[in-house]
């Protein structure tokens, strides 16, 4: 498991240059917005108007902090998406926009490059000790709040608040009080070594 603390994520511009990104995992080494294989990234949502184009990506997005969004995405009914709610996933080369319920949001966003990866994302809501997810696979563990203690049978990793950790076999154990998003990676092409690598 590599652990990703949430004081060493990346802060950068949004592809269109309309709001801030951090970037807390993206493979390959390196890559850039147009280039990556997979993403993992929150971004501050300050206002109303529409997200950055990703041609070739699939999209996967959550409320972390605020009252929600209305999300519009070309072809799709609108959606509200409040801190409650499943996360939505959606064609990131599709024209959308985004308008506030009432005030900024922080957002949680997966995105993989489509022939190459996929990927799911689920939030979950931890009181106590459960177990995450079937045999085998990658996923990304990401802390929305609280705090939890991760296992996979041989080593453990405490997270906290924005903390994200990277595991290459499921299940996992996981104890404490926190919510979580779990983001499943799968290779579907030619997408080179599966070492995850971290801004």
């Amino acid at each position: 498991m590599k652990l990703l603390r949430a004081k060493n994520h990346r802060r950068m511009p949004w592809k269109n240059g309309a709001g801030v990104t951090t970037e807390i995992a993206v493979f390959p080494a390196n890559a850039g917005l147009d280039d990556f294989g997979w993403r993992l990234s929150m971004a501050t949502v300050p206002g109303d108007g529409p997200f950055s184009s990703f041609a070739g990506v699939d999209r996967t997005l959550a409320v972390l902090d605020g009252e929600g969004i209305v999300l519009s995405v070309e072809g799709l009914p609108e959606e509200r998406l409040t801190k409650t709610s499943a996360p939505l996933a959606f064609a990131a080369d599709k024209s959308t926009s985004a308008g506030l319920i009432a005030g900024p949001i922080i957002d949680l966003n997966a995105m993989t490059r489509r022939g190459l990866w996929t990927h799911r994302m689920e939030r979950l809501v931890v009181q106590g000790t459960v177990a995450i997810g079937e045999d085998g696979g990658m996923a990304i563990v990401f802390c929305a709040s609280g705090s939890a203690a991760i296992s996979d049978g041989e080593e453990s990793l405490a997270l906290s608040r924005h903390d994200a950790a990277i595991v290459h076999t499921l299940p996992l154990e996981v104890r404490g009080k926190a919510e979580l998003y779990i983001v499943r990676l799968e290779k579907t092409g030619l997408a080179g070594d599966l070492e995850p690598m971290t801004a």
